[in-house]
């Protein structure tokens, strides 16, 4: 059962139950509780379980361990605490670990030394003792040996370490009576299979010590009910207790310049880098996020460029891409006051110490409500200050997004997390580990599966299905080399691991996040250069992309080799970029159809500029200079064409100069819709009319494109809500997309091992193997549980199947109306869409002044109507 907690505790509640060294430590440090505390210290305390949602910075972290510090020194002098695990802290990533074991350790020397000078009778102790101890992939033999010698009583881990220490026979016993779990930045595990892995890890955890309380902190995230359910499993009780907005915003979208169409690229250019340096000089540190690792360190290399007495060693770049030792290094100058600004791509999302921040500045849309908060929290990172962000957008389609981003944000409107569900390939992983540790009865392991929120609904089918190939079942994989893992006794039920190396095996091959490398791309033998994973799983057979400022069509792959030939007078389908942008979400992108819903409205209205530029500025937080920009686009819409919006798709016909005729849909609800349904149009086209069609899409609607006549409005009419999902599974059948992830999921289920026997295979040999793993599976079953898992992970968790499946619903329900128009020209909203295939071939000047001559055709166009 989920409850809100309303009320927050008294301080004084707090301070009867701390121990008197605590509560004098607490004192010298703070002049009071926080929120966060005065809400979540009494719950730890009664253990209960908790879920604590507060902005970064809001002391979640001393929340979640207040208690358990407070309890650990009680029975330290008491001369009652034992050689045990008292607390595992969980955080997904490493440094937050190291971050939060230097944060952990200080205020435990503090309380030391005030136990000394205090005079506390001593009953059994000279100190207090209490030990704390990181295990992640970085812990040293040496660490691993001095902790089975003497168990930290509070384990910092990560997910996959976690799942190690299960199965390590001597550490596992001192897992037998833990008291409190702490899940940290649960936000940025519960949307991946990192966190479906953990949902099972902490059942096992649970079953091992059933009296322990589960403690989950998070950043802002929606729906806080499903978190807690994900945090606590099914069917138990957890108190949610949400402090959100406490901080407050101080939130702005920028435009370095007045008109965002009719501006030169160098002028925008040069000014985008002035307003960017003015901010950051009114600012003590300013930390930029972009969307992009490129990105990321164009950034850094312009500002130096532009400005070189401004930058020089006090500017630097923090993405994935980087050494551990460079981000590392950062992260310290950062602390200590080193640098004015830091340049991020995702990597400083979470909530690693960074020191004081006054100014968070997002280039471009951060696509999500969450994102862009998590982002802009990292400002005023005490409990107090002021968060204080601005949005910098360069175009108009990026003005209006975050526009509705920034509305969205101030109102609490938060956008809905996605959380995998039934992933069998995890599913895989985590009853081989259990086999290892224990015999275990068939029915008593679906128990304690299903007690996982992240499968409350798996089937006892796709249960026992997982059972037989674990237990070497399909014995034409022994060809693969595949063997059984564990036995299963059908006439007892019990199941336990097979083969002397099953340990060894698991233990070296444990974790979800799949390896992945860059893809050389050939002609013949000729190798032209590389693209990385998350391109090729874009690209279709005939798809034109742009490397080194060469144009290729793509033919097909093999291991990690992209066979393409030369390619010219066709625009590129898939840009350079598009591997790297972040998906809009679904929720941010109804919010924006709702808006132009309410522009329309207006306009048919025939209500005047100025009242529309009145209702702008009262609909949105943005300056005059954007709500002219947001008039404008809207009325040309307007007069060009018609405005799509929430009931309304608009599809647009019209043919370029070179005879190719263009559909273009505007479809605004974000690209893992579009995903889904440009891929499953083009396959109901190529099945019912033999043609191959060319696929772009972004988050604000797709196109197709071909040069033979084809009927797009009657292949459109075929997909119904009911088969949708088949269609599309037919439709990827084939494609890159799945192929990779069967590798992925292949590599989870353990059916390719990347460590074996102190040997590690490559991605290439990964990739082959699962090639050919693949018709392997195929020949047992279509429905192969990992081939099963892959394509439900394709179409759930990369694209978005059950939003589309809703949405053709409402089409065929008439709540939302399919319009055909016919125009020359591209209308000002699809612009952009038809626009992303010339990006790569057009120089940035040369784009803007292409994008120019198209607005003042559409200008030419409107004036002769009107």
């Amino acid at each position: 059962m989920i409850t809100h907690k309303e009320k927050p505790n008294e301080e004084k509640e707090l301070f009867e139950v701390l121990h008197p060294i605590v509560k004098t430590w607490f004192n010298n440090k703070f002049k009071n509780f926080s929120l966060p505390q005065l809400y979540g210290v009494m719950e730890v305390h009664s253990r209960n379980n908790v879920l604590i949602s507060a902005p970064t910075g809001a002391t979640k972290t001393l929340t979640g361990f207040m208690a358990i510090i407070n309890e650990l020194i009680d029975s330290s002098i008491k001369g009652i605490i034992e050689d045990k695990v008292y607390c595992v802290y969980i955080s997904p990533l490493k440094a937050l670990n190291s971050d939060i074991a230097v944060n952990l350790l200080q205020p435990l020397e503090e309380m030391e030394k005030l136990y000394d000078r205090m005079n506390i009778d001593k009953v059994a102790k000279k100190n207090l003792g209490i030990r704390v101890a990181v295990r992640t992939g970085d812990t040293t033999q040496k660490e691993k040996s001095a902790m089975l010698k003497n168990a930290p009583h509070i384990l910092i881990t990560t997910p996959e370490s976690l799942a190690i220490l299960l199965n390590s026979p001597k550490f596992k016993e001192y897992l037998n009576d833990v008291q409190w779990c702490i899940t940290d930045e649960i936000h940025a595990l519960a949307d991946n299979k990192r966190g479906v892995h953990l949902s099972i890890s902490l059942e096992r955890l649970q079953k091992l010590s059933p009296g322990m309380t589960r403690v989950g902190l998070s950043a802002t995230i929606s729906p806080l009910e499903d978190i807690a359910k994900f945090l606590v499993g099914n069917e138990r009780k957890c108190k949610i207790i949400n402090v959100q907005f406490l901080k407050e915003l101080d939130l702005k979208v920028l435009s370095p310049v007045e008109d965002l169409i009719d501006t030169s690229h160098s002028y925008m250019h040069h000014e985008m880098y002035k307003l960017l340096d003015n901010l950051i000089q009114e600012h003590k540190t300013t930390l930029i996020f972009t969307n992009t690792r490129s990105g990321t360190e164009r950034v850094v290399h312009y500002l130096k460029d532009k400005f070189p007495k401004s930058y020089t060693e006090n500017i630097g770049a923090h993405h994935g891409s980087l050494s551990k030792e460079h981000r590392l290094k950062l992260e310290e100058r950062l602390r200590k006051g080193l640098l004015k600004v830091v340049v991020s791509s995702t990597s400083l999302e979470l909530g690693i110490d960074i020191g004081y921040i006054d100014l968070v500045i997002l280039l471009g849309s951060p696509k999500s409500v969450a994102r862009c908060l998590q982002r802009i929290g990292r400002s005023g990172h005490q409990l107090h200050s002021v968060t204080k962000g601005r949005i910098v957008v360069l175009d108009r389609d990026d003005l209006i997004e975050c526009s509705l981003l920034l509305k969205s944000a101030v109102e609490k409107k938060i956008d809905r997390i996605h959380i995998p569900t039934n992933a069998l390939d995890v599913l895989s992983q985590q009853i081989f580990g259990i086999a290892i540790s224990e015999q275990i009865h068939i029915n008593d392991l679906f128990e304690l599966v299903r007690k996982a929120y992240c499968y409350k609904t798996l089937s006892r089918k796709d249960f026992n299905e997982v059972i037989d190939y674990l237990a070497g079942k399909y014995i034409s994989l022994e060809d693969r080399h595949i063997y059984a893992k564990i036995w299963y006794d059908e006439e007892t039920g019990i199941i336990g691991k097979k083969g002397r190396l099953a340990r060894v095996l698991y233990m070296t091959n444990i974790g979800t996040i799949p390896d992945e490398t860059h893809v050389k791309v050939k002609i013949g033998e000729q190798i032209v250069g590389t693209i990385d994973e998350a391109f090729l799983e874009r690209l279709r057979r005939g798809d034109i992309f742009v490397l080194g400022g060469n144009t290729y069509e793509f033919k097909f792959s093999r291991g990690m080799v992209a066979q393409v030939q030369s390619s010219v007078n066709r625009p590129p389908t898939v840009p350079s970029w598009f591997s790297d942008m972040l998906p809009l979400s679904f929720d941010l992108a109804l919010e924006i159809q709702r808006f132009r819903k309410l522009m329309e409205q207006r306009f048919n209205l025939k209500q005047s500029k100025k009242d529309i530029i009145k209702f702008i500025n009262e609909y949105l937080y943005v300056d005059d200079n954007a709500a002219n920009a947001i008039y404008n686009y809207f009325e040309e819409q307007f007069k060009f064409s018609e405005i799509p919006h929430e009931n309304k798709i608009i599809i647009e016909n019209y043919t370029d100069e070179h005879d190719r005729k263009y559909v273009i849909f505007h479809t605004l609800f974000g690209r893992r819709v579009n995903d889904v349904l440009s891929r499953a149009l083009a396959y109901a086209i190529y099945k019912t009319q033999h043609r191959d069609v060319e696929i772009g899409i972004n988050d604000n609607g797709f196109y197709l494109s071909y040069d033979k006549n084809i009927n797009v409005i009657k292949a459109f009419s075929l997909l119904n809500s009911k088969d949708l999902r088949r269609i599309l599974e037919l439709a990827i059948d084939q494609t890159e997309v799945l192929k990779r992830r069967f590798r992925h999921c292949a590599t989870r289920a353990l059916m390719i091992l990347r460590t074996y026997k102190g040997k590690t295979k490559k991605v290439g040999r990964q990739q082959v193997s699962s090639m050919i793993l693949l018709n392997a599976v195929k020949r047992i079953s279509e429905q192969f549980i990992i081939l099963k898992e892959a394509r439900r992970e394709v179409l759930e968790d990369l694209m978005d199947i059950d939003n589309a499946i809703n949405l053709i619903k409402m089409i065929e329900d008439k709540k939302i109306e399919m319009k055909e128009v016919q125009t020359r020209i591209p209308s000002p909203f699809a612009l952009n869409l038809v626009m992303q295939g010339y990006a790569d071939i057009l120089k940035a000047d040369d784009k803007v002044e292409f994008l120019k001559k198209m607005h003042q055709q559409i200008l030419a166009k409107i004036s002769l109507k009107h």
